[in-house]
């Protein structure tokens, strides 16, 4: 992050909001052409599903001094996928294929952009990942409230406006991935570094990959978490008799306070340790969480999910730093897409879980079974902790 990173933050942002243009604005056009709604998961699923089989390749790529590659192949499979929403999504095929597409543009760019945080200086980890974190997320932001501002009031907006929004936004990610590429100054790589291999990385002390992959349970975990406080709490405002305009001050609530908490984590950090600050914000946050079951009051679920956003925030920079700063030599970017793989996995698997308990318990006990995951993902990664995760960096 030394070599200016703003052009590397921007396209950060970019490619986060063309995603959350481009995802809902997919949505709405499958409900356009009559497609059953059952099928919109299947749609969304696309997104995480194919990008799976290409993490580890798009990990080996970034190991190999390829950084700028994956800024420029994410950015333009980004592009094509816009593009291709535009000119041709009359089907539910197209659909599935444009929105597989930006999946993998997502990951690749996903992996490049962490790969090139890593690099920068160890001492200033968990700050740099927190500023990667904080671009990401106000992208997130920015996608939905393009939406509402082009979309206009309609059951059903415009789509092609929509998708001429996310082209455009392709197009600046674009933009920013060829200054930000040529910023970084990469693509040689250090001849005495070893070129890792998926056997390599695994075959690291068992120690050292105990806390790896207790970095990407918690991270996983969160971001299911997240996504479930998302889909939930408009359930919870309907059985609580909270209008919908509350519930989305609620969810935009829950985002800024998750934006914000990842500005100043390395003095955080260096006051309490990583590892150590992983495992307590996740657990303040399964608290908060825990705490939403009795609450049906608007100003006291505010509160509860300013304190969710913000704890459960912190763990995603965090447990990307722990994992580029346990990774052995030669498979940070390797070990980067594992844990993308993971959250991947984790979006695909555990709401669908979750949603059987729904079924049973109601959303309160969706509720629960969160909070009880965060406390479980918690309480593996203390017992995982080491010398790397829980060292506080100099300076």
């Amino acid at each position: 992050m030394r070599n200016q990173p703003w052009p590397l933050l921007a396209m950060t942002c970019f490619v986060q909001m063309t995603a959350f243009v481009i995802r809902p604005t997919s949505a709405y056009r499958a409900l356009e052409l009559g497609i059953n709604p059952a099928w919109l998961g299947v749609i969304a699923a696309a997104f995480a599903v194919l990008p799976l089989t290409v993490a580890a390749y798009a990990g080996h790529l970034a190991d190999r001094g390829n950084e700028r590659a994956s800024l420029l192949f994410g950015a333009g499979f980004v592009l094509v996928a816009a593009i291709g929403l535009l000119t041709w999504s009359s089907s539910l095929t197209a659909l599935l294929i444009w929105n597989a597409l930006l999946g993998v543009g997502h990951i690749v760019a996903g992996v490049g952009q962490q790969t090139l945080v890593a690099r920068g200086d160890p001492s200033r980890a968990d700050e740099n990942f927190g500023m990667y974190t904080f671009a990401g997320s106000l992208g997130q932001t920015m996608g939905p409230v393009l939406l509402t501002f082009f979309g206009g009031s309609s059951m059903l907006p415009d789509t092609r406006i929509l998708f001429i929004t996310a082209l455009i936004c392709a197009v600046v990610t674009v933009v920013f991935s060829l200054v930000a590429s040529w910023r970084a100054g990469v693509g040689a790589r250090s001849a005495d570094t070893p070129r890792g291999t998926m056997r390599a990385a695994l075959r690291t002390s068992p120690g050292i990959r105990k806390q790896l992959f207790g970095a990407i349970a918690v991270s996983m975990v969160i971001l299911a978490a997240i996504d479930l406080l998302s889909v939930y709490l408009p359930a919870w405002g309907v059985e609580s008799g909270i209008s919908a305009f509350l519930v989305g001050i609620l969810l935009s609530v829950r985002s800024v306070a998750t934006m914000l908490s990842r500005l100043g984590l390395g003095a955080l950090v260096r006051r309490f340790g990583r590892m150590n600050l992983i495992i307590a914000s996740t657990l303040i946050g399964a608290a908060a969480i825990f705490a939403l079951m009795f609450s049906r009051d608007v100003p006291l679920a505010g509160v509860l999910l300013a304190i969710a956003g913000a704890t459960l925030g912190i763990g995603q920079p965090l447990t990307m730093a722990a994992v580029s700063m346990a990774a052995p030599a030669g498979t940070v970017g390797l070990w980067l897409s594992i844990r993308l793989t993971g959250n991947s996995l984790g979006i695909v698997v555990i709401p669908p879980v979750v949603g059987a308990v729904a079924g049973a318990v109601g959303t309160a006990g969706v509720f629960g079974v969160v909070s009880l995951a965060l406390v479980g993902v918690a309480g593996g990664a203390w017992l995982g902790r080491g010398p790397i995760t829980t060292e506080v960096p100099d300076g």
